[in-house]
């Protein structure tokens, strides 16, 4: 689990647990259950002090494995497809009792494999689209970035495997900018554009593969592909995977994705006779109901009624 929400391996984990919990077990957790006991007569002082000591012996092996060559790994973003093989692998391995239990060893490397190969992002807009990046011809992504959070440029680098601090100057080169917009080129040369001003479209679609744009006008006839601010306030951050001359978008917020603590938003209705488009590609034709008349009759306001 932690590799799929947190991109990290912890290799000696095993070797950590080994040598803390039994302190725990023996040590710290009885002192703190009689620290409680005591506490009512006030003899608990010495219970917290020696469940202090057992917990400095945490502190220092944790600190020891840490400072261990190769003690921490990252790992890239991957889908559930693999994370579902390898938790089949795990329960197939820890609860069959048969030489069948080996059959999730299987399972395992086909997670691990399939893992290995998934696709990383060639653009990624943030969801309130201050934050933009670009993979270049080396591999890694650039980044620009307006405003003072960089919580996207964090969880991007990590989902990257990158260990890139959010702080360091090095992560905006590979775009160019000025007043109008910004320009990153992909690892094949094709220059994707960020716009701020309007005046900027017309050389970009021009010559650009995909315009981010901070508005939603763009001129007719757009050669190239525009992610506008519509598209990432309906559907949160975007991730999106050159497929040749077009791009394919994984969305954070689905056109099917309704929680409690982040219901889908109100699906706008156009009254101007054209058909609104979504991320997705689909479309919804205009809303014609015509809007319902509130105003009170003459009779309902009459002063002896």
């Amino acid at each position: 689990m932690r590799p799929y929400h947190f991109h990290r391996l912890a290799p000696y984990g095993v070797l950590a647990n080994l040598l803390a919990m039994p302190v725990v077990s023996a040590w710290v957790m009885p002192m703190g259950i009689l620290g409680v006991v005591m506490m009512p007569f006030g003899f608990d002082a010495e219970c917290w002090r020696q469940m202090g000591y057992g917990i400095e012996w945490m502190d220092a092996v944790s600190l020891w494995v840490a400072s261990l060559p190769g003690a921490y790994g990252r790992v890239t973003s991957f889908g559930t497809g693999p994370l579902l093989f390898a938790t089949a692998g795990l329960l197939t391995m820890g609860l069959l009792k048969t030489p069948l239990r080996w059959s999730g060893a299987l399972l395992l490397l086909v997670a691990i494999v399939w893992a290995a190969r998934m696709a990383v992002p060639d653009v990624l807009v943030a969801e309130d689209g201050r934050t933009f990046a670009v993979r270049g011809a080396d591999g890694r992504l650039a980044f620009h970035h307006t405003g003072g959070d960089t919580f996207a440029i964090h969880e991007w680098l990590a989902a990257d495997a990158d260990g890139r601090d959010v702080k360091d100057r090095g992560l905006g080169q590979g775009i160019g900018c000025d007043p109008s917009g910004c320009i990153g080129k992909l690892a094949d040369g094709a220059l994707v554009a960020y716009v701020l001003a309007p005046d900027a479209f017309e050389e970009d679609c021009r010559r650009a593969i995909l315009v981010v744009a901070t508005h939603d006008d763009p001129p007719p006839g757009c050669a190239a592909r525009v992610i506008g601010r519509r598209e990432w306030r309906d559907h949160g951050a975007l991730a999106l995977h050159r497929n040749g001359t077009s791009f394919t978008i994984e969305t954070s917020r689905p056109a099917d994705f309704d929680r409690p603590w982040a219901p889908a938003p109100p699906r706008r209705a156009r009254t101007d006779g054209v058909l609104d488009t979504g991320a997705d590609g689909t479309t919804t034709a205009p809303s014609r109901t015509a809007p319902r008349d509130a105003t009170p009759q003459q009779d309902d306001v009459e002063a002896d009624q």
